[in-house]
């Protein structure tokens, strides 16, 4: 006689065990039409799993967020289902939930392409509409073997064989009428709660993420519980598109990637001179609060890193080679190789805080599969800086740091920004006392600022909690970028002192921190928030003369070579072009000033002053447009991240 208690603490007696659909039942049809799934004992399970037991229950429907999940999980076994129909041979792999939507990894003969994307949806619709029940059954493994075996399942054998245990625990199999699937589950225990969905693409993806293996295919999707959220996120992904640094990439010449070298960045002279002049106004920001830049090695012994503890960590994501008998690694971070520079000298307690910071080229070796433009890449640079100072100084460090990195990114057109402190993992050097000390010198720090932030709970580094800076762009979406970590324990791991005021030797403790992050991840963002549209001050142009006819040639190149004098990025665009086109040109590009001459303005020594947005400011003297561009740079102006996007 199991006894169910419901979330409001009600309680229900059932004679013998049922399921939550007879629990849902028992309330009433309505609610029991509107079942997914259920939260057994905190734990999800279909609505057709047997409670034999007394149990806590709680029913989920499509307005929780367990059950968007599962119907986005389900539409991935229908996409299965789909495909089967429509190409007998195909082999399907794994098909999980992803942020929005779905995918389902399959193996074919040859390379699906949009058009396949777009029958496979036509008979997913199909099938919805015939609301045929998925039917859960719990096989044995021997079952399971056969019936995968039976229908040539490779890829659902393998993952039997290598990631389920071989005990008496059963199987999960769904059956959508003639296709099947394994899952853990739960899944929507028929088609009609699947409705609204859209398959948006399909991609290279290795079978498990490793190179070796067969390079698969991944049908991506996205699924939500009602049309108008719908196509909400299909106006979403749109303007995405629209703003997706790759794309803005090619139409503004800024960089390129390829397979000679995956995940390393061939930046272009426009996109060259983007990040040049942000490592400088991060560079004059770090002078400014008492940083001093030095250079360290790319290849490091690997002893180092086995001192430093990164080795027993980290060993699967460098880039090692061997020299004259020494095993070297490609420096994956910047930090044991700092704390040699402080070694260097003997430090009193006087001198503490030092502030070191470098633009340090890492090399990471990141799986292939996860490598995305500049958002992911195997070498980059970061903005790092390491605080070497004492535990009393943590606090009043933590809290210029948050000012410094605060002031930046509103600076560069973010002002909202997320808060995290990532506390103590599972596994972890140092001991609980310490951890204590570190995680509240953080949590004090934000607290004494009236900063808001929340807990991630074991997701700090080895070494020590961190504060997580994370920003929100014009599109919602969030970017993790800077960080401040207490460590405790690398310093004296690596026989950093200083001299104290009794005359002792202590270790000093160290602050990891980094404003940007990657250099080349923080162009990236900064180009989607802003769609190309970047300010004057960090524009690869910042203004092009341009020509009605030949006969302002001469005077066009006086006026560029002036203003380039002057320390301003401006090209003359001679062609023999209609004025009208050379406008629209360079409006593509995301000029930020447009100088038209004609015949009146070499007359007048004047310039016909136009934006990008099209706005025309009138005939001045080229002193006076001189004056205001770089006025507007000296400001650093704002970012137009509303900027329509043609």
């Amino acid at each position: 006689m199991p006894v169910i208690t419901l979330p409001d603490g009600s309680k229900r007696t059932f004679d013998e065990p049922i399921s939550a659909m007879d629990v849902a039942l028992s309330i009433g049809p309505g609610l029991a039409k509107a079942t997914i799934c259920a939260r057994v004992d905190g734990e999800l399970k279909d609505v057709s799993d047997v409670i034999s037991s007394d149990a806590h229950v709680s029913l989920i429907t499509q307005k929780d967020r367990e059950g968007l999940e599962v119907i986005r999980h389900s539409f991935a076994h229908l996409v299965g289902h789909a495909a089967k129909q429509l190409f007998p041979g195909i082999k399907m792999a794994i098909g999980p939930v992803i942020e929005n939507g779905f995918y389902y990894d399959v193996d074919y003969e040859r390379p699906l392409i949009l058009d396949d994307l777009e029958v496979i949806e036509k008979r997913i619709s199909d099938l919805i509409k015939l609301d045929y029940l998925v039917i859960k059954e719990w096989s044995s493994r021997e079952h399971a073997i056969s019936l995968f075996t039976e229908r040539n399942e490779t890829y659902k054998l393998e993952i039997i064989r290598d990631d389920i245990p071989d005990d008496d625990n059963p199987i999960g199999l769904y059956h959508h009428q003639e296709y099947t699937d394994m899952c853990r589950g739960p899944h929507v225990p028929s088609t009609s709660f699947l409705r609204y969905f859209k398959l948006t693409n399909v991609t290279g993806a290795y079978w498990r993420g490793k190179t070796e293996n067969k390079q698969l295919q991944r049908i991506y999707g996205i699924a939500f519980t009602s049309k108008a959220d719908l196509d909400a996120h299909q106006k979403f992904l749109e303007e995405a598109a629209k703003r997706d640094h790759r794309n803005l990439s090619k139409t503004l010449d800024l960089f390129h990637l390829q397979e000679e070298a995956p995940g390393m960045v061939f930046w272009h002279p426009n996109g060259w001179s983007i990040y040049r002049v942000l490592e400088d106004y991060i560079r004059e920001r770090l002078k400014y609060a008492g940083y001093q830049e030095i250079r360290t090695p790319q290849l490091v012994d690997q002893k180092l890193w086995e001192a430093s503890g990164h080795w027993d960590k980290y060993q699967e994501n460098m880039f090692l080679t061997s020299s004259e008998s020494r095993d070297y690694a490609v420096k994956p971070m910047n930090c044991p190789c700092h704390v040699q520079v402080y070694n260097k000298k003997i430090t009193s307690y006087r001198e503490l805080p030092i502030r070191l910071a470098e633009f340090g080229s890492c090399h990471r070796n990141e799986p292939s599969g996860s490598l995305h433009g500049l958002m992911r890449v195997r070498n980059f640079v970061q903005d790092d800086g390491h605080i070497f100072c004492t535990e009393g100084q943590i606090i009043d460090e933590v809290k210029m740091f948050n000012q410094l990195l605060t002031e930046v990114y509103q600076h560069l057109g973010f002002d909202e920004m997320i808060v995290r402190i990532s506390s103590r993992p599972e596994k972890r050097v140092g001991d609980d006392e310490t951890w204590d000390k570190a995680e509240k010198a953080l949590s004090s720090a934000l607290n004494e600022l009236d900063v808001a932030w929340e807990e991630l709970p074991g997701e700090g580094a080895f070494y020590g909690p961190k504060i997580e800076y994370s920003l929100k762009d014009c599109l919602g979406r969030v970017w993790q970028c800077g960080t401040m970590q207490v460590d405790f324990s690398m310093p004296g791991r690596l026989g950093a002192e200083y001299v104290a005021e009794d005359g002792s030797r202590k270790i000093p403790v160290m602050l990891h921190r980094a404003i940007l992050g990657s250099l080349e991840r923080f162009v990236g963002i900064l180009l989607e928030n802003t769609a190309g549209f970047l300010s004057p001050w960090l524009s690869p142009t910042q203004a092009v003369v341009l020509t009605i006819t030949d006969a302002q040639h001469v005077y066009a190149k006086e006026i560029e070579n002036l203003l380039v004098a002057q320390g301003l990025r401006v090209k003359s665009d001679l062609r023999n072009e209609k004025i009208g086109y050379k406008i629209r040109h360079h409006t593509l590009q995301r000029v930020p000033y447009l100088l038209v001459v004609g015949d009146k303005e070499v007359e007048n020594q004047q310039v016909a002053v136009r934006t990008r947005s099209g706005e025309d400011l009138g005939a001045m003297d080229v002193s006076a447009f001189i004056s205001m561009l770089q006025t507007n740079i000296s400001a650093g102006g704002r970012f137009e991240m509303n900027s329509e996007i043609k």
